[in-house]
């Protein structure tokens, strides 16, 4: 498992190095300084960009976070990191949309990887066998089997 240096990835959204899937606006860094924190010591941080804000707000709210009990993000911090998850994510377009618990079933993530047949099941343990670099929760750099 992946786990991300809440300090390094502090230093990069600081020194504005991050290659995160979008621009973070320097309003909201302080809540991805916090997401990170809060999400990324446990598992590889997922960019907001990937689950609809939808999914975002019943996964900040339950407390059986996939199966396992977590404390609860208590207001301030929880604040700051729904208002970056929101400015981040994208809101789900159809009414009738399903609004997915998963990445794999995300038509977000399938739209940041049109074509790409992954190479093992998706879930978040296995972004780092095409991204190298999400300890740093850097999702742009890719490793060289995609680029070549």
């Amino acid at each position: 498992m992946t786990k991300i240096s809440t300090a390094t990835a502090i230093s990069e959204i600081n020194s504005e190095l991050i290659s995160n899937v979008d621009v973070v606006p320097q309003g909201y860094r302080l809540g991805l300084s916090l997401y990170l924190e809060s999400c990324a010591t446990c598992h590889v941080a997922v960019p907001p960009q990937v689950l609809p804000t939808e999914s975002w707000q019943i996964i900040l709210r339950d407390s059986q976070h996939y199966g396992v009990q977590l404390p609860p993000l208590i207001d301030p911090p929880r604040q700051l990191v729904w208002k970056y998850i929101q400015v981040s994510s994208r809101r789900k377009s159809q009414q009738d949309e399903r609004i997915p618990y998963r990445i794999a079933s995300s038509r977000y993530f399938k739209a940041l990887h049109p074509g790409i047949e992954l190479p093992q099941k998706v879930n978040i343990k296995g972004c780092v066998s095409c991204h190298p670099k999400v300890q740093n929760f850097d999702f742009r750099t890719l490793s060289s089997e995609w680029t070549e």
